[in-house]
C-alpha cells in the first residue's frame, strides 16, 4: 500500500507543479502544447499561484501535508486522520475557489467586498484533474483505514468515485435544470409558475374516456411505454430463446437481425415504416391492388408509434435477456428432469422463474427507452403527443420555454422512478442463483412444443419483416428518390464518401459526410469502454456489497437514462459552459455525456447476471486470500462476459445513432453523424441520409463483431460443448 500512497502523491505533484493547470485550446487530450511550452498559457498551479492567481496556492498545502507519514511512525487513528483531513480539505477548497470565481472574476458579490477584485478564471485541465483524483484516493484511503467496509481499500474508492462522477455529471447538471421548472416569465422563482405548467389540462385531461379526442400527454406516454415494453420484452424473450435454446439453422442470421434496429440512426425506421405501410407506401399499394384493402393512416399515432418502438427497442431487451438465458446453469434443469417433470413443467418451474432478473430489467429498460425518445414519436406521432417530443418542442420550438421543458421532464422522471419500485417489488427478495461453480452435463433442457411454435411462427415473421426494412432502407440509397424516382444512381454514395488523389497531399477525403463520421466513430470507441466499465462495476458493488445510502446510490446511476435526451443536452449546456468545468464545445463533453447517458444499461445488465453468481464464488475466492479486486478481475468479470458485451454494444451504438442528448453539444469541429443526418432530412435530402445510415449500420455490424472477438466468450466447462454441439448442428 505504501507504494500506491506514493504513487498517488507523485501524481498528485505533477498536477500542481509540472502539467498544465487550465484546459487548453486543442482539447482535453491534446499533447501539442508539450513542444511549444508557455508558462502563461500552458503552466502549472503553482505559477500562477506564485504570480496573479493566489488562491491556488492553499491546495498545495493538503497535497503535500501526507508525506509526513513517509518518514515518521504514526498510530492507525493519526495516520487515517491525515489522510482524511488533508482530502477533505483539498477537495472542498477545490470546488470552492472553482465555482467562487468565474469568466469576469468573483461571482458573488460578498467575496469581492471582503477579499477585493480577482482575475478570471478558466476551466480546469489535466493538471487539476489529476490533483483533484490525488485529493480523492487521500479521502477514500483515509475512510478505508479506519475500517470502513472492512478497510478495502478498492470498494470504498469505487464507491466514491462513482458517487463523485455521477455527482458532477448527472445530478448537478439536472438540478441545475429543474431549478429553472420554478422560474416565472419575470425570471422569478416562484411555486405558483411550478404548479400553473403542472397542473394543466393538456397534460392530465381524460376527455379520450369519454370522447373520440386525444387524452392528456401523460396518459398517451403512459399507454405507449407500457404497450412497447410488454411488446419488445416479449419478442426479446423470443430471439434469445431462438439464439440460445434451439437448433434454428438460420439462428446466427437472426441474432443479427435481432440487434439490427438498435445499430440505425434516429429518423429512419420511422421514414421506412412511412415508405412501406404509410398511404403511399408498397405494402399499402400493393395490399390494396391485391386484395382491395383501403389505403389508411393508420401508421400515424399511438399504433405506428408502438409498431416503430418494439422495432427499434426489442434489441436492448434481447441484449438483457440473452445474457441471463445463457447463465442459467442446466444442473437446474437436470435436477427437475430427474423428478420426471414434463418440458413444460422444466420451463414453467425451473426456466422462467430464473429469467424473471432479465425480464424486469428487459422491461424497465424498454419503458424507460420508449418514454425517452421522440424519434419515432416526431416522425410517426401526427396528432398523438407525448412527453418527448413536447419537451423538445418546447426546447427548440418558437415558443422557448425552458421551464416548461423541466416540468415536463419532472413528470417523465416521476413515472420512471414508479416504474423502479414496481420492478423491485416483483423480483422481492427471492434467489436466482443459478451459477454455483458446481458441475452439470452442459445440456439444457429442450424447450417445450408450444414455445417453439412461439418462437417458430411469431418471432421468426417478425426476424423477416425486420429483413425487409432493412433491405428498403439499403435499396434507398441507389435510387433517385426513395418512395418516388426508383432510377438507380450512385450519387448519394459520392457525395457522402467521396475520395480523391493529389499527388501533392494523396488521399483526400472530400465527402461531406468524412468529417462527421471520423467524429462519430472515436467519440463512440472512446466512450464505450468507460461506459461498460462503470456500470459493471457498480452493479457488483449493488450486489455484493451492503453500505449505507446503497439505495440512493442505485437511483442516481439510473437517473440519466431516465431523463430525456434533450433536458440532458441542455442541463449540460447550462452547467458546463463556465468554470471550473469548461468543455461545451469539446470532444471531451460528447464522451462524458454518453458515458453517463448509457451507463445504466451497464448497471441493469450487469445486476441480472450479477444476481447469478453465487456469492460462495466470492467466499471461496478470500479464503484463498484473495483481496476484492482480485476477486473481481480474476472471478466475476470472467464470468460477466455477456454483460460486457452488451454493455460494449449498447453504449458503442447509441453513441453512433445518439440524436437527443447530443443535438446541443454538437459544434462546427465536433459535428456527429445523426446531426448530420438530421441535417439532411430537414432539406428532403433523404438520398444522402439513408446512404449515411447504411453506412453506420455495417460499421456497426462489423465492430460488434469485432467487440465479442476481443472480449471472448465466458467459459462454463461442459456447457461450452453443449453450444458447440448446437451450433454443429446447426450447420
Amino acid at each position: 500500500m505504501r507504494k500506491i500512497v506514493i504513487g498517488w502523491i507523485f501524481i498528485g505533484s505533477l498536477g500542481v507543479f509540472i502539467l498544465p493547470w487550465y484546459m487548453i485550446n486543442d482539447g482535453f487530450f491534446s499533447f501539442s502544447w508539450l513542444f511549444e511550452y508557455e508558462l502563461e498559457n500552458y503552466g502549472p498551479s503553482i505559477f500562477f499561484a506564485l504570480s496573479e492567481k493566489k488562491w491556488l496556492l492553499p491546495l498545495v498545502g493538503p497535497l503535500i501535508f501526507p508525506i509526513i507519514l513517509l518518514f515518521f511512525k504514526s498510530s492507525r487513528r493519526t495516520y487515517s486522520n491525515i489522510f482524511l483531513i488533508s482530502g477533505i480539505l483539498g477537495f472542498v477548497y477545490f470546488f470552492l475557489q472553482g465555482y467562487a470565481i468565474g469568466i469576469r472574476g468573483w461571482n458573488y458579490q460578498i467575496f469581492e467586498t471582503l477579499f477585493g477584485e480577482v482575475d478570471r478564471q478558466f476551466g480546469i485541465g489535466i493538471g487539476a484533474v489529476l490533483t483533484i483524483s490525488t485529493f480523492i484516493f487521500y479521502v477514500t484511503h483515509g475512510l478505508a483505514s479506519r475500517g470502513w467496509l472492512n478497510g478495502d481499500n478498492f470498494i470504498v474508492g469505487s464507491i466514491w468515485v462513482v458517487i463523485i462522477l455521477v455527482s458532477i455529471f448527472v445530478f448537478i447538471p439536472i438540478l441545475n435544470m429543474f431549478v429553472r421548472a420554478f422560474i416565472g416569465s419575470e425570471g422569478i422563482h416562484t411555486l405558483a409558475s411550478f404548479s400553473d405548467r403542472f397542473i394543466n389540462k393538456g397534460l392530465w385531461g381524460l376527455d379520450c374516456v369519454f370522447s373520440n379526442v386525444n387524452c392528456g400527454v401523460v396518459w398517451n406516454t403512459l399507454t405507449m411505454g407500457i404497450l412497447t415494453a410488454f411488446s419488445s420484452t416479449f419478442l426479446g424473450l423470443g430471439f434469445a430463446l431462438l439464439i440460445a435454446r434451439t437448433n434454428f439453422k438460420f439462428k446466427k442470421l437472426f441474432k443479427v437481425l435481432s440487434v439490427l434496429p438498435i445499430i440505425t440512426p434516429p429518423f429512419v425506421i420511422g421514414l421506412a415504416i412511412i415508405i412501406l405501410f404509410g398511404r403511399s407506401g408498397a405494402v399499402s399499394t400493393f395490399l390494396e391492388w391485391g386484395f382491395e384493402v383501403e389505403r389508411s393512416r393508420w401508421i400515424y399515432g399511438l399504433s405506428g408509434i408502438w409498431f416503430a418502438q418494439t422495432l427499434a427497442f426489442t434489441p436492448i431487451t434481447f441484449l438483457v435477456l440473452i445474457g441471463v438465458i445463457e447463465s442459467i446453469s442446466p444442473s437446474m434443469e437436470e435436477a427437475s428432469q430427474t423428478l420426471r417433470a414434463s418440458k413444460w413443467q422444466v420451463f414453467k418451474t425451473v426456466t422462467f422463474p430464473l429469467i424473471r432478473p432479465g425480464l424486469a430489467n428487459a422491461f424497465l429498460l424498454g419503458f424507460i427507452e420508449s418514454l425517452a425518445d421522440f424519434g419515432n414519436p416526431l416522425v410517426l406521432g401526427g396528432d398523438y403527443n407525448v412527453l418527448s417530443t413536447e419537451i423538445f418542442f418546447a426546447v427548440v420550438g418558437a415558443q422557448y420555454d425552458e421551464s416548461k421543458a423541466a416540468v415536463l421532464a419532472i413528470i417523465l422522471l416521476s413515472m420512471v422512478l414508479i416504474a423502479f419500485y414496481v420492478q423491485n417489488q416483483w423480483l422481492g427478495k427471492k434467489s436466482y442463483v443459478s451459477i454455483t461453480g458446481k458441475g452439470d452435463s452442459g445440456f439444457y433442457a429442450e424447450l417445450p412444443k408450444s414455445v417453439k411454435n412461439f418462437i417458430y411462427f411469431v418471432v421468426v415473421p417478425w426476424g423477416l419483416l425486420t429483413l425487409v426494412i432493412y433491405l428498403m432502407i439499403m435499396f434507398g440509397g441507389f435510387v433517385e428518390m426513395w418512395g418516388v424516382d426508383h432510377n438507380f444512381t450512385l450519387k448519394h454514395y459520392i457525395n457522402a464518401f467521396s475520395v480523391t488523389f493529389d499527388e501533392k497531399i494523396g488521399l483526400h477525403w472530400t465527402g461531406t459526410a468524412w468529417n462527421s463520421f471520423s467524429n462519430t466513430f472515436w467519440v463512440a470507441v472512446l466512450a464505450a469502454p468507460p461506459t461498460a466499465a462503470f456500470g459493471i462495476l457498480t452493479a457488483y458493488l449493488l450486489t455484493r456489497h451492503n453500505f449505507m445510502g446503497k439505495r440512493a446510490f442505485e437511483f442516481g446511476t439510473m437517473l440519466s437514462f431516465a431523463i430525456p435526451g434533450t433536458i440532458i443536452g441542455i442541463s449540460y449546456i447550462f452547467t458546463f459552459n463556465t468554470p471550473p468545468i469548461e468543455i461545451t464545445g469539446t470532444g471531451i463533453i460528447l464522451i462524458i455525456a454518453f458515458v453517463f447517458r448509457n451507463m445504466p444499461v451497464g448497471v441493469r445488465a450487469g445486476i441480472a447476471s450479477m444476481n447469478q453468481l453465487d456469492p460462495h464464488l466470492d467466499e471461496a475466492s478470500a479464503t484463498l486470500n484473495a483481496s476484492s479486486y482480485q476477486t473481481f478481475k480474476n472471478i466475476i468479470l470472467p464470468l460477466l462476459k455477456p454483460a460486457i458485451i452488451a454493455s460494449l454494444v449498447f453504449s458503442f451504438v447509441r453513441a453512433m445513432t445518439a440524436i437527443s442528448a447530443v443535438i446541443f453539444l454538437v459544434s462546427a469541429r465536433y459535428d456527429l453523424a445523426t446531426s448530420y443526418i438530421l441535417g439532411r432530412l430537414e432539406n428532403n435530402d433523404y438520398g444522402l441520409a439513408i446512404v449515411y445510415s447504411s453506412a453506420l449500420i455495417v460499421v456497426m455490424l462489423i465492430t460488434i463483431v469485432v467487440i465479442q472477438l476481443i472480449v471472448g466468450r465466458r467459459k462454463l466447462g461442459r456447457r461450452d460443448q453443449y453450444v458447440d454441439l448446437m451450433q454443429g448442428n446447426s450447420g
